[in-house]
């Protein structure tokens, strides 16, 4: 059953971001982003939810944005390690379903420590960021070789501006516009400033 606090008011993108600058997770400066691009801002999720209040709200806020026929259908939350794991926990929180998460200690996704998946089961894919969405869909050819159906995938952020594709409906709790650049189109002023790669790994997100 779908825990009662889904049904609260969600967040607004201020809201959100506001949130984000309140414990210096809006960061500025000069950034590779683990899906290899660069950018002048990053958003540090692991910072926003390191406060179990503040991370609940706003997987609350996220569950609040997936239509009740998809929330009605979940069985089970599925994300990626690292960056999924807290977000993950609290959407399955948030919609009273077990959360489970894929890692790859050798570069591939794999299930580990125990867990499986039902045959059949419907799958709720939760990131933290996705910008190009290829860890994404990774993770979700791991779901399906262990027989789930991926029905939704939802995240803190979208940072494609809206164009990913992950061949799923996709439920953001905010769309980021903030551009970003392949290595070979960096704006001057942007080339000028040293780079700094944050995040807890090399792949690409």
């Amino acid at each position: 059953m779908i825990h009662k606090k889904v049904y609260r008011k969600t967040m607004t993108d201020e809201e959100v971001l506001a949130e984000f600058r309140s414990c210096h997770a809006l960061l500025e400066g000069h950034f590779k982003l683990s899906s290899g691009r660069h950018s002048a801002h990053y958003l540090q999720c692991a910072r926003v939810l390191m406060n179990p209040e503040r991370a609940s709200r706003m997987a609350l806020a996220i569950a609040q944005k997936i239509p009740r026929d998809i929330r009605s259908q979940i069985d089970l939350v599925v994300s990626p390690a690292m960056g999924g794991l807290i977000i993950g926990h609290e959407m399955g929180r948030a919609l009273g379903k077990d959360a489970i998460f894929v890692e790859r200690p050798t570069g591939t996704f794999e299930l580990r420590r125990g867990f499986s998946i039902p045959e059949g089961a419907k799958v709720l894919m939760v990131e933290d960021v996705v910008t190009t969405g290829l860890s994404s869909r990774e993770a979700m050819e791991c779901v399906r070789a262990e027989g789930g159906d991926v029905i939704a995938e939802a995240a803190l952020v979208d940072r494609s501006a809206g164009s990913v594709d992950l061949g799923v409906p996709f439920f953001p709790l905010v769309e980021i516009k903030f551009p970003t650049y392949a290595e070979d189109e960096l704006p001057e002023e942007l080339a000028a400033i040293p780079v700094t790669k944050p995040g807890s790994r090399a792949e690409k997100k």
